[in-house]
């Protein structure tokens, strides 16, 4: 059996959804599964034992130059020739939904009308999955790859996952224990202030690595750097290098955003600090753990003025810092 999912973007969303690919190959160990994926997100799949073959597409770049439609049309078309069985759309948007069907195959699966923002996508599918558009979002993921083949992709399941981020690019001088601190996100109303950070820097006295993605979180990695002896500014790597990164860290706190949920996908201890998004993006587990913000969150209409995220106070992070650290020194004693 030949399998295409198609999810393009972001980082999170990759990550949340690349939960399936385990279940898929332990129920249809045989299958061949291949992934369309933006091109700079191609780094996320890297490695994946359970990723055959890697589909870059760089339909982003149709936005600065309007005849690049046709170079990723042709490159699409030949991704056609790879004779799938099924195509599975797990982003649910017009343009995810118009490259499964370029791609084309005997079944092209996504999610139904009333589950997805939208809604004319579902068009595009001869098989249809239901749920909840305000449903976990790694449920989501997992349900619409997974029942259209026929595989029941369960809470338990995922919250028992092995871990499937994987990093062939080692990080060298990494000291033995320490702390990361993912400062960026899409939305400037959705970062944690840095002030804030430098505090929790200060309580918990380890040495812990910023990470930073433009120029302006640099900016801001440097000034933090300034002010805690604690913190250093992580030199920008690939994204493969930062999967090794996160693997070796004793813990991650970061804002809602794709770095953030590498932990998560690596098995690794961190806390995911919530203000305008909803909490049920992830999975909390016992080292796996949210924070949120007093604010109400519509899963329909985001607002992007919501600062709540500012109001949290640093030593609830820490606290539940702490309380992990105590819960792993637990598990490493026994």
């Amino acid at each position: 059996m030949k399998i295409c999912i198609v999810k393009l973007s972001a980082m999170g969303d990759i990550i949340h959804a690349m939960v399936a690919l385990q279940f898929i190959k332990k129920e249809l160990p045989h299958a061949v599964v291949d992934w369309v994926v933006e091109s700079a997100f191609a780094d996320v799949l890297k490695n994946n034992p359970h990723v055959d073959n890697i589909l870059p597409i760089n339909l982003k770049s149709i936005k600065k130059k309007k005849s690049e439609i046709f170079s990723q049309y042709k490159i699409l078309k030949s991704y056609s020739k790879n004779g799938y069985d099924i195509v599975i759309d797990a982003q649910g948007l017009l343009k995810s939904a118009i490259v499964s069907r370029i791609i084309g195959a005997k079944v092209i699966a996504g999610f139904d009308k009333s589950s997805i923002r939208e809604g004319i996508a579902s068009l595009f599918y001869n098989k249809k999955i239901h749920i909840a558009y305000d449903a976990n979002t790694i449920d989501r993921n997992a349900t619409v790859i997974c029942e259209p083949l026929g595989i029941e992709a369960t809470s338990k399941k995922i919250l028992d996952k092995e871990s499937f981020l994987f990093s062939s690019s080692p990080v060298e001088n990494l000291p033995k224990i320490f702390n990361l601190f993912v400062i960026g996100s899409t939305w400037e109303s959705r970062n944690y202030p840095k002030e804030k950070f430098v505090e929790i820097a200060e309580a918990l006295k380890i040495e812990t690595f910023v990470v930073w993605g433009s120029e302006e979180e640099h900016q801001k990695a440097l000034w933090m750097q300034e002010k805690s002896k604690y913190l250093h500014v992580l030199p920008r790597g690939s994204l493969d290098e930062l999967k090794y990164v996160i693997s070796k860290c004793s813990l991650l706190i970061g804002n809602d955003t794709g770095p953030t949920h590498m932990a998560w996908g690596l098995n690794v201890p961190s806390i995911t600090i919530f203000g305008p998004t909803p909490i049920n993006r992830v999975y909390a587990t016992p080292i796996n753990r949210i924070i949120k913000s007093k604010s109400t969150v519509n899963h329909y209409k985001l607002d992007k003025n919501d600062f709540s995220i500012c109001e949290i106070e640093s030593d609830e992070i820490v606290k539940t810092a702490k309380e992990i650290y105590e819960q792993q020194t637990k598990i490493s004693s026994l």
